[in-house]
């Protein structure tokens, strides 16, 4: 359940809750978030709500819906959402990948030059 602050709109704050539970890994096992009525049940919200919510995480790329079968996982879901919820941290790991790359390109430089030397 969320805890509605009032900074942000229903559908948003109900939206980053499920990036969270994906990221958690809470819907691995089927891959199937729950339907509109039983997410309007969860958190106390109109099916607009939850239907715009789960538009958030479709522009994310963390679902795709299928009329009449349900609302499921992308295969990254999970990775995707726990990137979504710690930008932080993600902005580390790509600094990080962007310094791996640096010295990775460095040396092929000095094997290139190596051998054009030669």
């Amino acid at each position: 359940m969320v805890e509605w602050t009032g900074k942000q709109f229903a559908y948003q704050q109900v939206a980053n809750d499920l990036r969270r539970r994906i990221a958690d890994g809470e819907f691995a096992d089927t891959g199937q978030l729950p339907s509109y009525g039983d997410l309007q049940k969860a958190y106390g919200v109109t099916v607009t709500v939850a239907r715009t919510a789960i538009n958030q995480l479709k522009a994310d790329g963390l679902v795709v819906s299928h009329q009449g079968k349900g609302v499921f996982l992308t295969p990254d879901a999970g990775r995707s959402a726990a990137q979504l919820a710690d930008p932080v941290g993600t902005l580390a790991e790509l600094r990080d990948e962007v310094d791996r790359l640096r010295t990775e390109v460095g040396e092929l430089r000095q094997r290139v030059t190596t051998l054009e030397g030669n």
